[in-house]
């Protein structure tokens, strides 16, 4: 991508972006909606995350422990191709969605998931099915003293979120496992490039400027995934959000860390 366009992250401040709770939402569009009345549910609508710039890098942090948030641009946008650059510590779940609702929890997903039984580059339809278009998991080596030294390609047995072939099947393109751990690069920077196209958009991932993954939304086939009911919910344009996942129960801190963060910068979008 020669031309980045413009920038959305001025290195500075958080100027043109606002943040939101990462609130439980219905499944589908017109599926069932979360009880509002929990403990939980008033716990996460009073965080959006702990967002910051510090050192020229957008910080994303839970804001109380175990809970996550948004930050979500102030425009909203159709047709472009997006680079930005991002750096997770390990373990965090995080990623980020375009075609988003103000909401900044309903939209098409950009997995950064740098946790075990993640996928990084693939696809997530938040609150649109939860489709899961991804085709290997990632998993951790450990050093001597058990500490995180590097990504290896996750064994199956050992998974927490299998990858089945209803997954892999959803995708037009998938990036073979040993290109993707020669391309990451640990405990650094990683260059995404997002090119997203079309009213039930094709949606394409480059990293470190190798192509990863492609997914056309409108040959999506998923229990109660229905285009034309996402494109209505979501409008032909909508915003980009940056993530901070909830920890669970299932998961718990392994999700994300305490006192982790992931770091984003040099955030640029081309309008086509």
């Amino acid at each position: 991508m020669a031309d980045k366009g413009r920038a959305l992250f001025d290195g500075a401040s958080l100027k043109g972006w606002h943040t939101a709770p990462r609130l439980p939402t219905a499944r589908y569009p017109g599926g069932p909606e979360p009880d509002t009345g929990t403990e939980h549910y008033r716990t996460a609508a009073s965080t959006g995350g702990a967002w910051s710039v510090i050192d020229g890098v957008v910080t994303g942090a839970q804001g109380i422990k175990g809970y996550g948030g948004y930050l979500l641009t102030d425009e909203k946008f159709a047709d472009f191709e997006l680079s930005y650059d991002a750096k997770p510590d390990w373990p965090v779940d995080t990623g980020l969605l375009v075609r988003t609702t103000d909401r900044g929890t309903q939209g098409f997903q950009i997995l950064l998931d740098h946790r075990k039984s993640g996928a990084i580059g693939g696809f997530y339809g938040n609150g649109i099915s939860g489709f899961h278009a991804v085709s290997f998991n990632v998993d951790v080596r450990r050093n001597k003293d058990g500490g995180p030294e590097g990504l290896i390609i996750e064994k199956p047995e050992t998974t927490l979120e299998p990858v089945t072939p209803a997954k892999r099947a959803l995708l037009s393109y998938a990036i073979d496992p040993e290109e993707f751990l020669k391309t990451w690069k640990w405990n650094d920077w990683n260059s995404f490039q997002v090119r997203c196209v079309g009213e039930y958009p094709v949606l394409t991932t480059w990293i470190n400027g190798v192509k990863a993954y492609e997914l056309d939304t409108g040959k999506i086939n998923w229990p109660d995934y229905d285009k034309a009911a996402i494109a209505k919910l979501l409008g032909r344009a909508g915003r980009i959000s940056l993530e901070v996942h909830d920890n669970d129960p299932g998961m718990g801190e392994d999700r994300w860390a305490p006192g982790a963060v992931c770091r984003w910068k040099n955030i640029f979008i081309r309008e086509l």
